[in-house]
């Protein structure tokens, strides 16, 4: 029990917070002055629907209160958004001072149809925002969480999973992608460079909204979470995934160049060879359906781990012959079937795969 109670307390100590509630024209100012930061990564990661964007903004008007925003504080004062981006994203680009983005048309609602067409700004003035709906959303108050200085260093990063994984607003990855920003943002520039390689995005062919999701990005962390480290069979694949990305944020040793240099050859030579049906299965005939899950980490895997086996052109006809047979194994049958997942597959495919294309 005492040890239990020190635990606790020990951790509650680590976070130090503040509550602030202030007018949402003070938060604008504060943006314009360089007071709060959004980091140009994070803008990026923006991807709220129009229609989301105009339904705050209605909110606003209608005086419904809007969720909290957390700011980490750092020493100098200066604000950094650690969770709140698309709402003060929205804000900022109806008021027009959001960088890199055009002020906010909004449109008609359930609540205020004739809201079709309005601006904060308008050169069409019957198209501006009346000067007392602008003093009313300037006026309206936003609440914040400030995480002090004085906590724990990685007291931003725990808040900023905690509030967002498992939710509805942002995927895994998302998540693991902002945290990266926060504590490496040169590990994460590497990071996207591979997931943005052109030969990998070739053999994915995944949907818009799965790259809006980032999920080529966790494609990318779970290749190399599975060519290059032992996994975790009593973890969760989520888990396991977060615990390489913190590795990779954190280690002094992990090999960048070696692992891009790996990467990069792994899929450009699958682009060669199948280039988009890299991952679809193959039906005797040719591959066709959906991209596999299943086929990414077994075929690019497999492939990554005797890559350098593979040197002359006239071999890649080898490994296309390899992927055909693949389909056939019954270890690949029994693990990617219906009812399988990952936690399961994993420990059984990625060591069959890597025998599987041994030249």
């Amino acid at each position: 029990m005492e040890e239990l109670l020190r635990q606790i307390e020990e951790r509650r100590t680590s976070f130090k917070t503040d509550s602030y509630s202030m007018s949402i024209g003070e938060l604008v100012n504060l943006y314009e002055n360089n007071e709060i930061i959004i980091r140009p990564e994070y803008q990026r990661l923006f991807r709220w629907s129009h229609g989301q964007k105009v339904k705050l903004i209605e909110s606003i008007m209608l005086g419904i209160p809007i969720p909290s925003i957390f700011v980490y504080q750092d020493e100098s004062g200066i604000w950094e958004l650690v969770d709140g981006l698309q709402r003060v994203s929205t804000i900022l680009q109806l008021f027009g001072v959001l960088s890199e983005s055009e002020p906010l048309v909004l449109e008609g609602t359930k609540h205020i149809p004739s809201l079709e067409g309005y601006k904060w700004d308008n050169e069409d003035k019957d198209k501006e925002l009346p000067q007392g709906i602008k003093l009313a959303i300037k006026r309206a108050k936003i609440h914040l969480t400030i995480i002090l200085s004085e906590s724990d260093k990685r007291a931003k990063f725990e808040v900023f999973q905690r509030l967002n994984t498992g939710g509805s607003n942002a995927s895994n990855q998302e998540v693991r992608n902002n945290v990266m920003l926060m504590i490496n943002p040169e590990r994460y520039n590497w990071f996207n460079e591979l997931a943005t390689n052109p030969d990998f995005q070739e053999t994915l062919s995944l949907s818009d909204r799965l790259y809006e999701e980032q999920y080529h990005m966790e494609l990318a962390l779970r290749f190399i979470a599975l060519a290059h480290y032992n996994y975790n069979h009593k973890k969760d694949v989520g888990d396991y995934l977060d615990d390489i990305n913190e590795d990779i944020l954190n280690s002094e040793i992990f090999d960048f160049n070696g692992v891009k240099s790996n990467f990069d050859l792994t899929f450009q030579t699958l682009n060669r060879i199948l280039g988009e049906k890299s991952f679809k299965k193959f039906n005797g005939a040719d591959f066709k359906g959906k991209f596999l899950e299943s086929s990414f980490e077994a075929i690019s895997v497999g492939i990554s781990s005797n890559i350098s086996n593979y040197v002359l052109p006239e071999e890649d006809e080898i490994i296309r012959t390899k992927i055909k047979l693949l389909y056939e194994q019954e270890t690949y049958i029994q693990t990617s079937g219906s009812g399988s997942n990952a936690k399961n597959r994993i420990p059984k495919l990625v060591p069959f795969a890597k025998e599987h294309f041994v030249k």
